[in-house]
């Protein structure tokens, strides 16, 4: 198994369409995306966490509680391109895009991206899944459903539920599983990414991580038996507040 150096890059803007400011939302006493780095460093994978911000406050708040943080561009289009901003320099083999809103992602959720390299020199992405367990969300839009292959790379991403079982099918039994948006990449990749133009499936279904497949390349698939509660409005604030209790 070969060794990998590995950073976390957590990309924070202020002005989100629907929860302005929610990375500095307070949480258990604390701005949300202190529980995120707080989380992500104790990943073991992980060399360092660099907070990477488009805003004075989150700067401000950021260093206040011992992070490493840099501004970027309040331009980017994406997290994406917020990233490749500020690892050109840096000694590195795979970053891992560790989500502001997500503040109850795992360290193991992190490792498990990170291993994945290790395990396969030819791996230039890779993402979680998990098994879906509610019904709900598997007919909820906003959670992503993903179909592998048998190597566990991604064939497709889809916010309608796939596999659609056949009325005539001989199977009567599918496990369906969503998609985490937690992502590792190879350095080099990153920039070839951001070169990519946007794809037609992409906009159609609104999800970046089609424009990989699109062009030909693939994304390895890491199930893990964590979930984790996406922050988009003040609603799902208080549903984190209730998993952190």
């Amino acid at each position: 198994m070969r060794q990998i150096k590995a950073i976390g890059i957590i990309p924070a803007r202020y002005d989100s369409s629907r929860f302005p400011g929610k990375v500095l939302a307070e949480m258990k006493t604390k701005p949300m995306i202190w529980h995120v780095w707080e989380r992500a460093r104790q990943a073991a994978s992980l060399e360092k966490v660099i907070i990477a911000c488009d805003d004075e406050r989150i700067l401000k708040a950021s260093l206040d509680f011992g992070a490493e943080a840099l501004m970027t561009s309040k331009h980017h289009n994406s997290g994406t391109d917020r990233i490749t901003e500020i690892i050109n320099p840096l000694d590195v083999d795979v970053v891992v895009n560790i989500q502001a809103d997500e503040p109850l992602i795992h360290p193991s959720m992190i490792n498990g991206l990170v291993e994945a390299f290790k395990d396969n020199p030819d791996i230039c992405v890779s993402t979680l899944v998990k098994k879906i367990t509610d019904e709900e969300d598997l007919f909820n839009p906003n959670i992503v459903k993903v179909v592998v292959d048998k190597n566990n790379f991604a064939l497709y991403f889809s916010r309608a539920a796939i596999p659609h079982l056949a009325a005539n099918s001989e199977v009567k039994i599918v496990d369906y599983y969503k998609h985490i948006g937690l992502y590792a990449y190879t350095k080099d990749f990153l920039f070839t990414f951001k070169k990519l133009t946007v794809s037609k499936l992409e906009t159609i279904e609104k999800l970046e991580q089609l424009r990989i497949i699109e062009n030909g390349y693939k994304i390895k698939v890491v199930e893990t038996k964590f979930d984790t509660v996406s922050v988009d409005r003040l609603e799902d604030l208080k549903r984190a507040e209730e998993h952190l209790k």
